[in-house]
Order: structure tokens, then C-alpha cells, then sequence
């Protein structure tokens, strides 16, 4: 070919997606799933000085909204998303990352309460690593040394600790977002709190087979009713205040809504195991609702763009005139939503719910691949799946993309799910060690330690308050808006 001919196809090729997938070959899907995963490795800051192991990076910005950074919560997010990734691809590449993490973060009494998050630390924020420690576990991630704490027990210690935070003395019930009455947002119950303690309770009863986590994850899933974190039409709503305790944000995020979605999927299952067919029908319903109620907020609220994924309550409208408003975080809740539709997928046993599903996963990865065609390795995703190319969103350590890679690798690997094994149980081939103890008390805990409304230890308090007058405006900045309409 002459070179002139050569170089008059350039622009064409340039103009083809970046990512190519055909979402029926299951060597396309897993190509296509690593080069999201390898942009999502290179904002890992393991070879900057100032790195902790399990931490993307926060930067304090003048302007206070520290928008530039990523919060703990959200790096136990990524690792539950390699983890998943390991086990959709059989690719190992990221394993030592995620095994390190995974163990560095999990705090002095082993239940991811580390000192260095005492300021800020959520029930939100601590479950994220334990869905990521007992995605490892179900998935059959390998096993820490076992001098080390082992994935089930740090599952099972988070769950331990929320438990007691169980809060009675305000809306009948339910936690609250923040640990310490310190923190901004201590008044309010929201949906990702007790959303993930409902999802983590009905994971752990399939798994052990333990009534209590399912005695547990019932009534947080009848809480979340009354106090209307759940509709009647079972829309799922950010949360409520105190000492109002009726839903205050209306506002609905997708990743509250995949949290509920397959925490009644892993209720379903459980029952099916158990062989109960009156609850597994019960549950059976309320997971084809819930998943029902996704469809008008995140797939098709814009019809020419049908069964896309789409953040609406941030992301931009055609044709695009004004910016996003989507902030760090909730840049990553697709990958969420996404993660816990393939697993729904894999849990449910019906072909109507199995298709609708898949639907919108594959018309949602064709889109997101389209979206990761920026940057000068012409690689690089963006945030909105409907414009269907990228769209400018910031990349690089900490300063953008976490959020944004993830949410592209997590579609593309569900679409994985009808071609792998559904997550293990204690009795079906999973091998972590688990402790139901764990996290429940000690000699050095109290009854009010356990109930946390302050920092444990007296170093914890002092760091506390100096880290308060450093960087709490920033913190308050960013979260803010969420909590008050």
C-alpha cells in the first residue's frame, strides 16, 4: 500500500472506538474489560512518595470542595472491582495490589476502622471494604497467609460492628451515615448505609447459613420501608434526617439502587439454598421490583438512548450545553449498579429478569466503550455513556478517572456473568475461614466504643481534632449538597 493511501485512512481509524467489543464473544469482553482495567491501574499512585497502600490520592483544593482527591471508601470500591475482574478474566495482574490493600487498610482490631480514617469514617465507607473482602471470599480470590485476618472475618467483623450501631433511639431504628457524632452527617440515615448493611447481611447468610444475618438483613429491608428509604414502588431514595426521619432527598443514585437490587438477590438465593420456596418467591419478587424501579431513573428517562446507564441526577442532557455536576464520587456509581446487575444475573433464576438484565448491560457496555476514545492514547473513558464518545472528564493521579475507568471495566466483565459460576458459599466451594466473633468486642471495647459516637482511643481523639480544624471544611464542602437538599 502506498503511503499516501496509508496515511488517508488515518483519520477514519482514529475516528472508530478505542475499546472494541462484541458483547457475545467472551474473549472480546475480557480484552475489552483489561484495557479499562490497565487506565484504572495507571491512576494507582504506588509509585508516588507520598502513597498509602489501599488509597487513590487526596488533594486539598483552595476552594475548599477537595473535588480533585478520592475519599477511602472509594479505593475498597476499586478492590472489590479487581477482585471481580480477576475472576471474570482469570487475569492475576492486579492481585498483589488488591491482596495488600485489602490487608494494609484493616485497622488495629481487623474490621477497616484504620486510625488514619478516624475523622471522617461513615458506616458507608467501611461496609465498601467489607463487600470487597467478602467478594473475595464468595469469588474464591485467594486466601491471605494465615497469620493474616482472613476475607469472611473482616466481612463478618464489619458486620459485628455496624450491628451495634443499630441506633433505636432515633427514627425506630436504623444507622446512621457518619460513625462519630462529630462528623457532619451523623443526623442523617441515608440508603447507602443501610443499603449496604442489608447487602452485606443477606451475603453473609448465604454464605454461612446463619439465620442471624438474615434475621438481620430482613429487618433492615423493613426499616428502609417504613422509613421510606425504599418506595412503595421500590425506588430507592438518598436518606432521611433527624429528628425529622422522613426522606429529606429524593434524589436517586444508582448505586443505592444495585445495593438493594442484589442485596434481595443474595435473600433469594439464600432461601433457594435453604429451601424455603415461600420466602425465595417473596424475595424473588421483590428483586424483579427493584429491578424494575431502575429503569426509568438510569436506562431509558431519555428514549432515543435506549437502555444506556446514565447517573441522571448529575450527568448532562443533550446536546450537552451545560457540564456535569456529578462530583468525585459519584462519578464511580455506574460501576456499582453495573457490578451488582451481573450479579442479580447470576442469582436469579428466572430467563425474564436474566434478559432484561442483560439488555441493558450489553447496551450499556457498547456505549461506555464508545465513551473511551480520549486522550493521546486515544484510551481514555469518559463519564457520560450517551454521547457515545469521550467527553473531556479529568484523567490522571489524583486529579480524575478512578470513578469513570471503573464504572467501564465493572459493565464490560458483568457481561461475563452468564459464563461463570455464581458466587460461592461455605458449602459450594469457598474456602475463607470466617470468624462470627469477630469485631463484637474485646477486653479494650467497650459497650459506648462499640456504639462508636466518638473516636476510640485518646491518640485517636487528639488526631481527630487536629485534623478537624485542618481539613473538615473541605470534607463539609463535598458531601454537603448530598445530605440538604
Amino acid at each position: 500500500m502506498k503511503l499516501s493511501k496509508l496515511l488517508s485512512l488515518l483519520p477514519i481509524a482514529s475516528l472508530a472506538s478505542a475499546i472494541d467489543l462484541t458483547v457475545t464473544d467472551s474473549a472480546s469482553i475480557k480484552k475489552a474489560a483489561g484495557i479499562a482495567a490497565s487506565k484504572l491501574r495507571a491512576l494507582y499512585p504506588n509509585t508516588e512518595s507520598w502513597f498509602i497502600p489501599g488509597e487513590f490520592g487526596l488533594i486539598q483544593t483552595a476552594d475548599g470542595k477537595n473535588n480533585q482527591g478520592y475519599y477511602w471508601w472509594e479505593a475498597g470500591a476499586a478492590m472489590g472491582a479487581w477482585v471481580d475482574y480477576w475472576y471474570y478474566t482469570g487475569d492475576t495482574a492486579y492481585n498483589d495490589i488488591v491482596t495488600e490493600a485489602l490487608l494494609f487498610q484493616v485497622g488495629p482490631d481487623r474490621d477497616y476502622q484504620p486510625p488514619n480514617q478516624t475523622l471522617a469514617l461513615g458506616n458507608d465507607d467501611q461496609a465498601f471494604w467489607a463487600i470487597a473482602a467478602m467478594s473475595a471470599a464468595e469469588r474464591g480470590y485467594p486466601d491471605p497467609p494465615k497469620d493474616k485476618p482472613q476475607w469472611l472475618a473482616l466481612a463478618q467483623a464489619v458486620f459485628n460492628r455496624q450491628a451495634k450501631r443499630w441506633d433505636t433511639a432515633a427514627c425506630e431504628g436504623g444507622l446512621r451515615w457518619q460513625v462519630f457524632s462529630s462528623n457532619k452527617g451523623y443526623d442523617y440515615k441515608n440508603a447507602v448505609s443501610n443499603g449496604l448493611f442489608f447487602h452485606l447481611g443477606a451475603r453473609l447468610a448465604r454464605y454461612t447459613g446463619n439465620q442471624t444475618y438474615a434475621d438481620w438483613a430482613v429487618k433492615t429491608w423493613d426499616w428502609s420501608l417504613h422509613n421510606g428509604l425504599v418506595s412503595k414502588d421500590y425506588k430507592v431514595f438518598d436518606g432521611s434526617h433527624i429528628p425529622e426521619c422522613v426522606v429529606s432527598s429524593k434524589i436517586q443514585w444508582s448505586y443505592n439502587a444495585g445495593i438493594y437490587l442484589a442485596g434481595a438477590a443474595y435473600m433469594y438465593d439464600n432461601y433457594v439454598i435453604n429451601g424455603d420456596t415461600a420466602n425465595a418467591a417473596k424475595w424473588k419478587k421483590l428483586t424483579d421490583s427493584l429491578l424494575k424501579a431502575t429503569d426509568e431513573p438510569f436506562f431509558n428517562r431519555l428514549p432515543e438512548h435506549k437502555n444506556i446507564m446514565r447517573e441522571s441526577a448529575c450527568e448532562s442532557n443533550p446536546p450537552y450545553t451545560a457540564p456535569p455536576t456529578c462530583n468525585t464520587d459519584q462519578r464511580s456509581f455506574k460501576a456499582y449498579l453495573s457490578r451488582f446487575m451481573g450479579v442479580t444475573y447470576q442469582l436469579i433464576n428466572d430467563d425474564a429478569m436474566k434478559t432484561w438484565i442483560m439488555d441493558r448491560l450489553q447496551a450499556s457496555a457498547t456505549a461506555a466503550a464508545k465513551a473511551c476514545d480520549g486522550g493521546s492514547d486515544k484510551q481514555t473513558c469518559g463519564l457520560s455513556w450517551i454521547r457515545g464518545t469521550y467527553d473531556g472528564s479529568p484523567y490522571g493521579i489524583a486529579k480524575g478517572g478512578v470513578g469513570e475507568h471503573m464504572a467501564v471495566m465493572e459493565v464490560i466483565q458483568a457481561l461475563m456473568a452468564p459464563n461463570t459460576k455464581p458466587p460461592y458459599t461455605e458449602k459450594s466451594g469457598g474456602t475463607s475461614k470466617g470468624d462470627a466473633t469477630a469485631g463484637s468486642g474485646s477486653s479494650s471495647l467497650t459497650a459506648a466504643d462499640l456504639m462508636q459516637t466518638e473516636p476510640t482511643t485518646t491518640a485517636d481523639r487528639a488526631g481527630a481534632g487536629i485534623l478537624t480544624t485542618i481539613c473538615l471544611g473541605g470534607l463539609l464542602g463535598l458531601t454537603y449538597w448530598l445530605i440538604r437538599e
